[in-house]
């Protein structure tokens, strides 16, 4: 009976259930409560009998959109706060990276987890970007999406704690998102780097370039000062994370949702270690740069950006320096790690 509801139902059962989750996600701080919510709807339509087949020209526009969503944290003005000490915060950043992505190939050991999902599961910064492009590198969705919003949840619940308790740091709310432009320039800037991305990085044959490609259109329109103050519109990157969401769900079968429960303690544990080691090099971030202690733990937190942001504001600290280390640590982790990925697929069983 299941098998026979039309198409059409489907849709609107999923499209009503996430937008209705979503809205109730939405006071609590979820970290993109439409992911989120679209991931848990399809899971459960998926697992229900009812699953939905997510076309891929939907799931590229999406990856276009958070790829520009990305694109958009590379402001002049940020990246400009690295000045004179671009060694160091390089470093440290790598250095991140490398413990996050260690992390996740611990993770790999485990039955059912390949070590390059395991290490997509856990690379720190770019949940979103990271969800979006994993299936086109080869890893597992479905794992990489709870496990990285796993990971947001954990540090984000305890970053005001150890900041308040740590560091002295005061509360905060978060920041404005909203961009200056108007709304007709708002989309016209999504449209071009979304459409002049996709077609570089097909010409170019970049992996994962529905995503990449936009993204570094965007970059190097910030950077170039040719923005005009212009951000996605919030609607339409909302209905992306939806799409990202209902992509890594609706391939659930009951078989991988317990493959991924499974891990969900032994994954909660690395996230713990991780922050634990990014919060010593964030120490030798501020000896390396003469920055607060304060500005090198908020700097190399691994993952939640906007409640670092609000964090910083609220504290007094360097704005400016936590953030652009924040951004250079995303940006370099999607960059390269579509090549991290195809050598991990060839030297890892």
């Amino acid at each position: 009976m299941r098998s026979r509801t039309p198409a059409w139902a489907r849709w609107a059962l999923l499209i009503v259930l996430t937008a209705g989750g979503s809205a109730a996600m939405a006071p609590l701080d979820v970290p993109s409560p439409a992911l989120f919510a679209g991931l848990l709807v399809a899971t459960a339509l998926a697992l229900g009998g009812l699953p939905v087949a997510v076309p891929r020209p939907v799931t590229g526009t999406a990856q276009a959109v958070i790829g520009v969503v990305i694109g958009v944290l590379a402001q002049p003005d940020t990246l400009a706060g690295l000045a004179g000490q671009w060694v160091p915060v390089l470093l440290v950043s790598v250095a991140t990276l490398a413990v996050s992505m260690a992390a996740g190939l611990l993770l790999g050991l485990r039955r059912g987890i390949t070590p390059l999902t395991g290490m997509l599961a856990l690379t720190a910064g770019g949940a979103s970007g990271l969800v979006a492009m994993s299936r086109d590198l080869g890893g597992d969705d479905r794992t990489v999406a709870v496990v990285q919003y796993l990971r947001v949840g954990i540090v984000t619940a305890t970053m005001p704690v150890v900041a308040a308790v740590g560091f002295g740091a005061a509360g905060g709310s978060g920041p404005d998102a909203s961009g200056s432009a108007p709304l007709v320039v708002d989309v016209g800037y999504l449209a071009f780097c979304a459409v002049a991305g996709t077609v570089l990085a097909r010409v170019a044959r970049v992996p994962a370039g529905a995503l990449l490609g936009p993204m570094t259109v965007a970059i190097a329109v910030n950077l170039a000062g040719w923005s005009f103050g212009a951000t996605p519109p919030v609607p339409l990157v909302e209905v992306a994370y939806a799409v990202i969401g209902w992509q890594a769900g609706a391939r659930f079968t009951r078989e991988s949702l317990r493959t991924v429960l499974e891990a969900l303690l032994p994954a909660a544990a690395l996230v713990v270690g991780v922050i634990v080691a990014c919060a010593g090099l964030g120490l030798l971030l501020s000896t390396l740069t003469g920055t607060t202690a304060l500005d090198g733990y908020l700097a190399t937190t691994p993952g939640g950006v906007y409640a670092v942001l609000a964090t910083a504001v609220s504290a007094g600290t360097d704005v400016t320096f936590v953030m652009a280390v924040q951004v250079l640590r995303v940006i370099v982790m999607l960059l390269v790690m579509p090549a991290i990925a195809r050598l991990a697929g060839r030297a890892l069983p």
